[in-house]
């Protein structure tokens, strides 16, 4: 059988090495650097193994925490994964107690020492808590050609002085705190194949010079604050992935390059129509455009280009119909259309996949439609702003015009007159704007509630507004809430299935308060409550508070009426033993679509925590609150309470006094039993944590993880994947909560292990369709 060539050079190389134990031994000066950079990272838990007088670091065995490798006798690969928390929510550029090195480390000293290791072609560093700008010297390892500092608090500028390195190939500098703009000198790194810069906060234009870069495959910045527009990048002919998601690109969409496996230009501010062009590229997988202003007609090439398996175009303003015999690509698994303006039908391919609609103006599009003449209205307004906008561009360029030429005028005749003191000084006034106030509210929580209306406009266009309901409408939607409508009973109280005069399936919530708050302060509370909307929370669609009748004699009866979700909560879905939900027999989920949840579940949360002001933590998270629609995706119940009563209205343990005071961890640490019970099944629920933490022990080996993890995920995952969530669940569940990861940490794990599942699934039906 022919070898390939990459099998065979890892076969002489090791083979080499085994060699070279017996004639030659690492260089004196070389270990001595090495146990140097162990005192300068204050002696890790992970470079234990080193021991001061051992000479045989090279030929220990590799490891997921630090792979030693050596060539002769000189250090050629060092990699070294550390246990820091991969990030904070805000870092001021000095030490933090158990998250960064002490105030005794010096970056300066640290990147001098490394640069003794001449040969060095390698270099991984991560979740060290290193910190302290990245100075100009690191370009003395002249000879690295992969270099991963991610995960540290790094900050300021990235050094210009990287662009003489021009043997790097690999430069991953994620998760840092780097907040100058993103290098103009990139192209200067002529055999650069991987740019990685995600997750800082660097600031200012895309620089076209990265169009140079022909050797790129890989290109990541996203989560910074990149504005203004996105060139042409056509010219990145080997580029198979780019990501420019959570930005500030307001630009039109550019070309992008053929071979392209994979775009996330989602959560930009992206503008114009979607480019006829996108019809050539043959190669894409996984295509995200969402959250933008994108406008114009869907191009229905998109659905049908031969490689396409993700396509989510939703929340922006595409409008039009699409035929009802669309052709869909055979590889086309997921497509989101929801929050536009298209109307007609839906596609008869479509209802093939796994597809979202709502918020669009759809025939039989289910529920979370609205009527066609909404789209019509919607496209006219935009079409008359647009028009009365153009309107007002040319009132006031010509406005400029006239006025320059006054001015210019006016300067000529003085000048001709020689008037020394003919410029007469002019005072302008500025407009005071009146604050208006409201008796009896404060002007923090009108700020809060206008903040959070204007960010629930992200992505969630066509959720239907809440309302007050009427106990009249409540008793007629549950048969007067008849013990046959009775869903359970919680900690929260009663809940009821019901069904509004328009069929509209709903679930309704009792809640018994105490009579804390006066009726227009719980009212107010509610509506700052109703403002809560994401594609992965279970929506408020309207409350009741019911004036007339008190649940005990110190307490308020209130009613909140959300959307019915049809298809059970996901601890049902992850026993092996099949259920019965509304849609029939479910069988337990696989592991790709356990992450799909999980990664839909970590985006509500994060809205929840970042995306409004003030953040809603301590949600009750777990998965029985965690409900699945028809389409197997998730979305959070019971989000939010926290507003209307504390944890000790309800039996629970306060805390803190307010429901502002919550902390984020409580909400990290509940997540990361969520990711537990995904990975070992429903029996968590009822282990105690002493046991958990022995389970958890296990999963450091294949035999533990055999013993431990469901076998269904087993059989479905790949090992990357899998040791990805593992260790982003050992995090959240850290005894410590200042260790604990954010929602963003989290949510980024969990998409890398999505995608490198999705990989290894992909290669898996390539080798399987290869077989004779």
């Amino acid at each position: 059988m022919r070898m390939g060539y990459w099998s065979l050079y890892l076969i002489i190389s090791v083979s080499l090495s085994f060699c070279i134990v017996g004639t030659s031994q690492l260089q004196s000066s070389q270990i001595q650097v090495l146990m140097q950079l162990r005192k300068h990272l204050e002696y890790p838990d992970e470079l234990a193994v080193w021991n001061d007088n051992n000479a045989n670091v090279c030929f220990m065995s590799p490891s997921t925490k630090i792979n030693v490798t050596c060539e002769v006798d000189v250090v050629t690969e060092l990699r070294i994964m550390g246990s820091k928390p991969f990030k904070v929510g805000k870092f001021v550029g000095y030490a933090i107690p158990n998250l960064t090195l002490s105030d005794r480390f010096s970056m300066d000293s640290f990147v001098a020492t490394l640069a003794r290791l001449t040969s060095l072609r390698a270099l991984s560093l991560v979740s060290l808590g290193i910190w302290g700008p990245l100075p100009d010297k690191i370009n003395r390892l002249s000879s690295l050609e992969f270099l991963d500092l991610s995960s540290n608090f790094l900050y300021g500028s990235v050094p210009p002085r990287i662009a003489t390195m021009v043997k790097l190939q690999t430069l991953r500098l994620d998760g840092n705190f780097f907040n100058e703009s993103v290098p103009d000198w990139l192209h200067s790194l002529s055999n650069l194949s991987i740019l990685s810069l995600s997750d800082n906060h660097l600031k200012g234009p895309f620089p076209a010079s990265i169009r140079k870069i022909r050797t790129l495959s890989t290109l990541a910045l996203s989560n910074n604050k990149i504005s203004g527009g996105l060139p042409d990048l056509s010219s990145l002919s080997g580029l198979k992935m780019l990501d420019l998601s959570w930005n500030e690109l307001d630009s039109e969409l550019p070309k992008l390059p053929g071979a392209l496996f994979m775009a996330l230009l989602n959560n930009n501010s992206f503008t114009g129509e979607i480019p006829q062009e996108f019809r050539k590229l043959n190669h894409l997988q996984h295509l995200d455009l969402s959250l933008n202003h994108l406008q114009g007609r869907l191009p229905t090439i998109l659905f049908s280009l031969p490689n396409i398996s993700y396509l989510n175009l939703a929340s922006n303003e595409l409008s039009g119909s699409l035929p009802i015999h669309l052709a869909c690509g055979k590889k086309l698994e997921f497509a989101d259309l929801s929050n536009n303006r298209l109307i007609g039908e839906i596609p008869w391919c479509l209802n093939k996949i796994t597809a979202q609609f709502y918020g669009n103006c759809l025939t039989a599009g289910g529920v979370n439609q609205h009527p066609e003449s909404y789209c019509a209205k919607m496209q006219q307004k935009k079409n008359n702003y647009s028009a009365k906008s153009a309107l007002a561009l040319v009132g006031v360029i010509g406005g400029i015009v006239a006025v320059v030429g006054l001015l210019a005028f006016g300067i000529l005749v003085i000048y001709r007159k020689y008037c020394p003191r003919g410029c007469q000084e002019q005072s302008l006034l500025q407009k005071q704007v009146q604050e208006n106030s409201v008796t009896g509210v404060t002007s923090e929580i009108l700020a809060n509630a206008r903040y959070i209306s204007e960010v629930s406009k992200s992505g969630t266009q066509g959720i239907p507004a809440c309302r007050t309901f009427s106990m009249e409408e409540l008793k007629e939607a549950t048969m007067n809430f008849d013990k046959s409508a009775l869903m359970g009973e919680g900690a929260r109280g009663k809940m009821y299935q019901g069904t509004l005069q328009s069929k509209t399936l709903v679930a309704v919530r009792c809640l018994s308060l105490s009579n804390k708050y006066t009726t227009r302060n719980l009212k107010l509370r509610l509506d700052l409550l109703a403002k809560l909307r994401h594609p992965h929370l279970v929506c408020l669609l309207g409350h009741c508070i019911d004036t007339g009748a008190k649940a005990d004699s110190s307490g308020n009866k209130v009613y909140l009426i959300y959307e019915y979700v049809p298809n059970g909560n996901l601890r049902s879905h992850l026993s092996a033993n099949a259920m019965i939900s509304d849609l029939g027999q479910v069988r337990a989920l696989k592991w790709p679509e356990r992450l799909v949840i999980l990664i839909d579940i970590a985006k509500a949360v994060q809205f929840l925590h970042t995306g409004i002001i003030p953040g809603f933590f301590n949600n009750r998270l777990r998965t029985n609150n965690i409900l699945i629609d028809e389409h197997r995706r998730a979305k959070l119940s019971d989000y939010g309470l926290s507003i209307i009563y504390d944890d000790d209205e309800f039996g629970g343990k306060a805390a803190a006094k307010s429901w502002q005071m919550k902390i984020i961890e409580d909400d990290i640490y509940c997540f990361g039993f969520i990711l537990l019970e995904s990975l070992i099944g429903p029996s968590v629920a009822a282990k105690k944590k002493a046991v958990l933490l022995t389970e958890m022990a296990s999963f450091g080996s294949e035999e533990g993880q055999r013993r431990v993890i469901d076998p269904i995920v087993l059989s479905t995952s790949s090992k990357e994947s899998l040791t990805t969530v593992i260790s982003i669940t050992n995090k959240c569940v850290s005894s410590e909560s200042s260790t604990r990861p954010s929602f963003e940490d989290v949510l980024w794990n969990l998409q890398y292990a999505a995608q490198v599942q999705a990989t290894a699934d992909g290669d898996q039906k390539i080798g399987s369709m290869a077989q004779p």
